[in-house]
């Protein structure tokens, strides 16, 4: 009995010739899903491979108009200081071709400086080290220490060359002896 139990259940599990048919027919369909998905993930791997070229080529198009600009704006700013400096020069000439007294010339000269620190000036460049003010190493460059009664400690006793700065960047440390 048991055998004839074990043959009647696999009996049920064989499937109809009906359902062999739809089951080989959805074997026949499958590929064409798979087919159909593989082109799918191509175009969109085609899809992003373009948006990626695209982006490189904009980010490289970027790079080179900034380092255009770059230049332009340090060439048109060279310019600018040029153009500003000319009647500077424009006064020493002047001077230079002018025969006259010691003093009228001293004057010219005067002015003429005058006019080249209004300049530096429009530019946002200033000086420093003066004599009398505190000696700091971080703007100034001591040459020569001496000792002087009637100046105070870390004191500036004399300048040999001016500092100029610009904002907080140091262009070029004052030259400066230092008492005490």
């Amino acid at each position: 009995m048991a055998k004839e139990k074990k043959k009647n259940a696999e009996e049920e599990i064989k499937e109809t010739p009906a359902e062999e048919a739809a089951e080989k027919e959805a074997e026949k369909d499958a590929p064409d899903e798979k087919d159909a998905l593989i082109e799918q993930l191509n175009a969109k791997l085609l899809e992003a491979n373009d948006k990626l070229l695209r982006t490189v080529a904009e980010y490289d198009n970027f790079r080179k108009r900034s380092h255009k600009e770059k230049e332009a704006i340090y060439s048109d700013s060279k310019t600018d200081i040029i153009a500003k400096l000319l009647p500077v020069i424009d006064n020493f000439e002047r001077a230079s071709a002018a025969a006259s007294d010691l003093e009228s010339y001293k004057k010219g000269i005067e002015m003429t400086v005058g006019q080249l620190l209004e300049v530096f000036s429009s530019f946002g460049v200033e000086a420093f080290g003066e004599k009398g003010e505190q000696f700091d190493p971080n703007i100034h460059n001591g040459i020569m220490h001496i000792d002087n009664e009637e100046l105070g400690e870390n004191e500036i006793s004399e300048v040999y060359m001016k500092g100029y700065k610009m904002g907080d960047r140091v262009i070029r440390h004052a030259t400066v002896i230092v008492a005490n």
